[in-house]
């Protein structure tokens, strides 16, 4: 396990500096000029080449990208062009609003899903079976602004049993007012495709000849659903949390702009209307560590759900 994770974590390096070197190249040679949008329409072209020299643009590309491996490698991205704030400061600010709107969506979501997808798969092709492939499909067909309009009107406006927007320093306040209308929306939205993905996996694992055996032995259907098909679904179950991660978090994006929450997602909307690069930039490479690690996390559940499963 040990070698395993050190040869994972090697590997990793080559990856993600191919990641940086994309998201290099891609914000030098194919955005927009920095110095032209902070200097604004009226700059004239002195005042863009001063711009350009205070913020290191005027380098040759070779020094620029040691300077920007520097900035990774010691997690100083230097300050924000728009407001002057230091980008590692933005990034701890933010964090934990955003946290707290993710988790709670990344639990509820799983926790719910696997259970109703079991017990659909169970009942396959009954009228149970059928209304939630439905319901679920409607849902999946509803835009997320659909969702939060309703849910804004009817449990805000009509109900009033939750705020539609606001933020305080308390974490347990922000936990149990301001973010269970979020939090149920975003879970509301993502459910339904989760649970028609879970059903399909449980589905495939009841089809198996290891599962007539089980009931043929005369264990109980409890017993072959909780300790042999779900078991042996939660592998690929593993695999697609893996993915939704990185999902949720850009997904909470849209839902801190609705509700007014100052998490990583409204400052970088703002960062992207503002062509603020270095917050781009360091959310973009932030984003594909976490993506890594997950992935490395994974790899290493799977061994934990399922012994034969070999690392290599």
């Amino acid at each position: 396990m040990a070698a395993y994770l050190v040869r994972r974590l090697w590997q990793m390096i080559p990856t993600l500096l191919g990641v940086v070197l994309l998201v290099f190249f891609l914000f030098k040679y194919f955005g927009s000029d920095p110095a032209v949008i902070l200097g604004g329409m009226n700059a004239s072209p002195e005042q863009i080449a001063s711009i350009r020299e205070q913020l290191g643009l005027d380098k040759p590309v070779w020094e620029q990208l040691l300077i920007f491996l520097k900035q990774i490698v010691t997690f100083d991205w230097g300050k924000s062009w728009a407001t002057q704030e230091p980008v590692a400061n933005l990034f701890a600010t933010r964090l934990p609003a955003t946290l707290t709107i993710t988790l709670p969506i990344l639990v509820l979501e799983v926790l719910l899903a696997i259970p109703f997808a079991l017990g659909v798969a169970t009942v396959r092709g009954s009228l149970t079976d059928r209304a939630v492939m439905v319901c679920t499909t409607v849902a999946v067909s509803i835009s997320l602004l659909v969702y939060v309009i309703l849910a804004q009107y009817v449990f805000a406006f009509r109900l009033g049993w939750f705020p539609v927007q606001g933020w305080t320093a308390s974490h347990w306040t922000n936990l149990t007012t301001y973010a269970p209308l979020p939090v149920m929306i975003a879970v509301a939205v993502s459910l339904a495709p989760q649970i028609r993905l879970y059903r399909s996996f449980f589905l495939d694992e009841l089809g198996h000849d290891y599962v007539r055996t089980a009931r043929a032995k005369g264990l109980s259907e409890r017993t072959v659903l909780l300790k042999h098909v779900l078991r042996n679904a939660l592998i690929p179950i593993l695999t697609n949390v893996a993915v939704l991660l990185p999902g949720v978090l850009v997904g909470s994006f849209l839902i801190e702009v609705f509700f007014s929450i100052p998490g990583l997602g409204r400052e970088l909307l703002l960062a992207v209307n503002r062509g603020d690069y270095p917050v781009i930039q360091a959310f973009a490479i932030y984003l594909a560590a976490l993506t890594m690690v997950v992935n490395l996390v994974v790899d290493v559940l799977y061994k934990l759900v399922d012994p034969r499963v070999v690392l290599k």
